[in-house]
Formats: C-alpha cells, sequence, structure tokens
C-alpha cells in the first residue's frame, strides 16, 4: 500500500504540471520515461512555493511559507507526508540525495519575494540562484543518477541555463511583475526608464548564459539530452523574439511563443536527436 501513496503522490505532482506549463510538461515527455515522475515531483514542489507569494493574496503568506518549509524538512526527515506534493519531492530528494542546501536556497529566494526589494547586483545574483539555478542542479541530480563525477563536471552549465530562463522570463514578465506585485529584478533597472540600451545590456549576459549552457546540455546522457535541449531552443525561441521588439513594447505586452512554434521546435528537436546531431 505505500507503493500505492507514492503512485498516486507523483501522479498529483504530474497533474500540477500539466496544468500549470505545458511547455514544461511538453519538455518532461521528452525525456527517458524513468526520469518523469521525479521531475514533475520538483516542478510539484515549486510550484506550489511559487503559488503561495504570487497567488494567495488576503491570506498571511510569511506564515504559509514557513509551514510550507517545516513540513517540507519534516518530509524529507521522515520519509513521508500526508502532502501529496512533499511526499513526492522527499521522495525524489532521499533517493537522489539532493543536498538540502539546494532546497534552502530556493526557498529562501520565494521569502524575498515577500518583501519589496531593492535588487543590487548582489541579491539579483543571490535571488537567481535560489529560484533558477538550484532547481536546474535539482533536475541535473536526476539525470546523473549518482554520477558524481557528472555532476560537478555539469554543475556550472545547468547553473547557466537555469539563470538564463530566470532572466528571460523577467524580461517578459516585466510589466505583471511591476504592476501586480512591484517587482522590477534588475539590478539599477527602473521601470518607467527601461531602455533600448538598458534592454540590450541585459541581453547580452543572457547571451553569455545560454552560450555557457549549451555545452553542458551536449553533455547530459541522452536519456536527459533531448529533453533539456527542447526547453533551451524554446527559450531561445523566447529569448530571440524579445530581442526583436523595442523596450516599450516589453512593457506593454507579455511576448509568447504560439503553440504551432512549440510543435515545430520539438518535431525539429526530435529530428536532431534522431540523426545524433544532440
Amino acid at each position: 500500500m505505500e507503493q500505492l501513496f507514492e503512485d498516486t503522490c507523483m501522479q498529483c505532482s504530474k497533474v500540477i504540471t500539466q496544468a500549470y506549463s505545458t511547455s514544461f510538461t511538453l519538455g518532461i515527455k521528452t525525456l527517458h520515461k524513468k526520469f518523469h515522475l521525479p521531475i514533475y515531483a520538483i516542478y510539484g514542489f515549486v510550484r506550489c512555493a511559487d503559488e503561495i507569494v504570487d497567488t494567495f493574496h488576503g491570506h498571511d503568506k510569511r506564515k504559509l511559507l514557513q509551514d510550507f518549509e517545516k513540513q517540507t524538512y519534516e518530509a524529507i526527515d521522515q520519509q513521508l507526508s500526508l502532502n501529496p506534493v512533499l511526499h513526492a519531492f522527499q521522495c525524489v530528494v532521499n533517493k537522489y540525495k539532493i543536498d538540502k542546501s539546494y532546497i534552502q536556497a530556493f526557498l529562501k529566494s520565494m521569502e524575498m519575494d515577500l518583501d519589496d526589494q531593492v535588487y543590487d547586483r548582489s541579491l539579483y545574483e543571490e535571488y537567481i540562484y535560489g529560484s533558477a539555478e538550484v532547481v536546474g542542479l535539482m533536475c541535473l541530480k536526476v539525470f546523473c543518477e549518482g554520477d558524481n563525477e557528472m555532476f560537478e563536471r555539469l554543475k556550472k552549465p545547468a547553473c547557466s541555463l537555469g539563470a538564463a530562463f530566470q532572466k528571460v522570463n523577467f524580461l517578459r514578465d516585466m510589466k505583471s511583475d511591476f504592476k501586480e506585485r512591484g517587482r522590477v529584478y534588475f539590478p539599477k533597472v527602473e521601470y518607467q526608464k527601461f531602455s533600448n540600451q538598458c534592454k540590450e545590456e541585459i541581453e547580452a549576459d543572457i547571451r553569455k548564459d545560454f552560450d555557457e549552457a549549451y555545452a553542458g546540455i551536449m553533455a547530459l546522457p541522452r536519456t536527459a539530452r533531448m529533453g533539456v535541449y527542447l526547453a533551451y531552443v524554446y527559450y531561445l525561441k523566447l529569448f530571440r523574439k524579445i530581442q526583436a521588439l523595442p523596450a516599450t513594447h516589453i512593457l506593454e505586452e507579455r511576448v509568447r511563443v504560439p503553440d504551432n512554434t512549440k510543435l515545430a521546435l520539438l518535431l525539429g528537436s526530435y529530428v536532431k536527436y534522431r540523426l545524433n546531431a544532440i
């Protein structure tokens, strides 16, 4: 019966992933089947924490997040939780020996979103590490399946990929982050004075992250490579769309990649994978 409970909890995280992110779900489906549920479990955990700070208005978000953090560590230590998302997550943490420092850094970044922050370079880098890079490291732990030498070798490009994704999200969501939450993550950037020059400087930094990430993707096991590569090309496509637009457009409208383009990226990535081009 314990296995039935674990399987059911994993399915709960899968449902959460499918409901919240069609793009992430598509990427997971192109991974080897053995990775599907562990990555769903990581996403389910991340999504629940993110919902606390972004969605539950009218509630005591700080207390909710503190309770969630307490329950997370209890689940990991006891290897059990009656919260399906936390039970699925602790299964993955314990099986793949995910370092608790990654979880701590992630939750610290979520806590940072509870306060009005003016982000200098140090806070900006701390936030990106906790909100994005460590999530990539958690996934990398799963992909490496206990191969610590591989994990250490791929840590830096995995962090670069997570950073690239998060910075693209910051650009894409500038309007909603500011209008709905009062946030501007980029250091020394004033929303009302966001210019093309400022945008180009941010884009140069993102381009560097994408370049550093690519070599790491190519060094992943083939069982994981296509799924991560698909996420890479999707975000690269989104990034290029943003690059082609003036700063004023970013402040007016959220840039999207149409579903038919996502499908084309999937098909193109699959052909390359079958031809051993990735």
